[in-house]
């Protein structure tokens, strides 16, 4: 009989092709509409057998992110002990390569993957539904993280509904450093936008356009109601927004509420290129690139180990 020495899940980040945003509810939430598409940047995390749930973290400005119980990682392991009645502990081994408040859900990333990994580790037997509903629990883009691809969420973003994405799209990321409060930028939208009404929808142009697998057609569709709220926190991202006019890139849009802004490249060639002029132009902290949709969290390596 064997048991896993250590599992080891990787989950992507994500980007928002499209926010819209309604009025805030009396539970202090805003009713969304976005559609998600998961890429190819990733965060690991290593489950390891442990007397009691500990965390750490290395990677991508992981001096900025807390190892202590108010981390998502250490939060997801806690909850799913408590589902399942599991008195076990494991230390989880995060590496990040999602930007850290950026607004691409490296965090629920981290949530999704230790989800999967203590499920495995531990033996609980969740089915991906079950995880799915803590996932919910944790935050509106954590269920996301678990299954990945494209999606439309609706709600607080969290009630998923898989949407097809034919073909891949190559994006450019202009990261920043410095992260941007999401209730902030909410609050500001809610000042730019009072006695708002409007009941958000995705354009049915997007899912077309994904459907087509077309660049073109779908940088036509790119939206953000967040966007103008952003900028007005943070009016450095019009500059990055004008860098990329002067790109070959198709469209840009404030990814979510950002500050990673996101541009869409007609393919691999063209997205060098814009990420060269972008970078050049001294707008971004860094520049990426990277594809989409990419998988959901997943088992990477299981590690056995013999026992009695």
């Amino acid at each position: 009989m064997s048991a896993p020495a250590s599992v080891h899940v990787r989950a992507p980040g994500k980007i928002n092709l499209a926010l819209k945003v309604g009025s805030v509810r009396e539970d202090g939430y805003h009713p969304l509409a976005t559609v998600f598409q998961a890429v190819s940047l990733y965060e690991d995390v290593v489950a390891e057998p442990a007397d009691e749930i500990s965390l750490s973290v290395t990677g991508r400005s992981a001096d900025n992110v807390p190892t202590d119980s108010s981390n998502l990682a250490w939060r997801a392991a806690r909850l799913l002990a408590e589902a399942t009645g599991t008195d076990k502990g494991v230390h989880l081994r995060v590496t990040k390569g999602v930007p850290t408040a950026g607004g691409m859900g490296g965090g629920s990333a981290d949530a999704a993957a230790a989800l999967l990994a203590c499920d495995l580790l531990w033996d609980t037997g969740l089915a991906r539904e079950e995880l799915g509903e803590l996932a919910a629990e944790l935050g509106a883009d954590v269920p996301f993280a678990l299954t990945g691809q494209t999606a439309v969420g609706t709600g607080r973003g969290d009630a998923l509904t898989p949407a097809l994405a034919r073909g891949r799209f190559t994006w450019v990321l202009a990261l920043s450093e410095t992260g941007l409060s999401t209730p902030r930028v909410f609050e500001a939208w809610d000042a730019q936008n009072p006695g708002s009404t409007a009941t958000p929808e995705v354009d049915p142009a997007l899912m077309h356009a994904l459907v087509q697998g077309d660049p073109h057609e779908l940088a036509r569709h790119l939206d953000n109601d967040l966007q103008p709220a952003a900028i007005h926190l943070r009016p450095d991202l019009q500059h990055v927004l004008d860098a990329f006019d002067q790109t070959p890139a198709l469209a840009a849009i404030v990814s979510g509420s950002g500050p990673t802004v996101v541009a869409l490249a007609a393919g691999p060639g063209d997205a060098a290129e814009i990420a060269d002029a972008v970078t050049a132009a001294g707008v971004a902290d860094e520049t990426l690139v990277v594809t989409g949709p990419a998988l959901g969290a997943r088992l990477v390596e299981p590690v056995r180990a013999e026992t009695d």
